[in-house]
């Protein structure tokens, strides 16, 4: 698991734990709905998130620097593609409006294979998988 990810669950998993635990002893009109205890968890766990697709943070970072030469916003040069990396890459990949989301899913992946074969010529199947394949090329662009 990533560091930061596995801190930020380890930092969820306690206040649950904590919130959970001291709610054992508690009475029924004293203690917190369940919903006000895993919302409390849940921001942590939810900005800590990013999808580097394998890369290390070296790679990442040349990713961002690339985004960023095009034109695009990627955010902090830091080697960890979270939201604003991913939403600078769907936007030089031409996605508008709502596409444009951040998250790395199947039309992402379609615009990062397309993205390849037109800078790389890595001749990538436009499938929105994120194979062997795609990876490789993925990390051999950013190398």
């Amino acid at each position: 698991m990533r560091p930061a990810f596995t801190r930020a669950l380890v930092s969820a998993t306690a206040v649950v734990g904590l919130a959970v635990g001291g709610l054992a002893g508690a009475s029924v009109s004293s203690a917190a709905p369940a919903s006000d205890v895993m919302s409390a968890a849940l921001p942590q766990v939810v900005s800590a998130q990013y999808d580097n697709l394998g890369l290390n943070t070296a790679r990442a970072k040349n990713w961002q620097r690339w985004l960023k030469d095009l034109g695009q916003n990627p955010g902090t040069i830091d080697g960890k593609l979270g939201t604003a990396s991913w939403k600078a890459a769907q936007k030089e990949f031409g996605f508008r409006g709502s596409d444009v989301d951040g998250i790395v899913g199947p039309k992402t992946i379609k615009g990062l294979q397309k993205h390849l074969n037109y800078w790389g010529g890595y001749g990538l199947a436009v499938d929105g998988k994120f194979g062997a394949e795609t990876k490789d090329a993925f990390r051999k662009f950013n190398a």
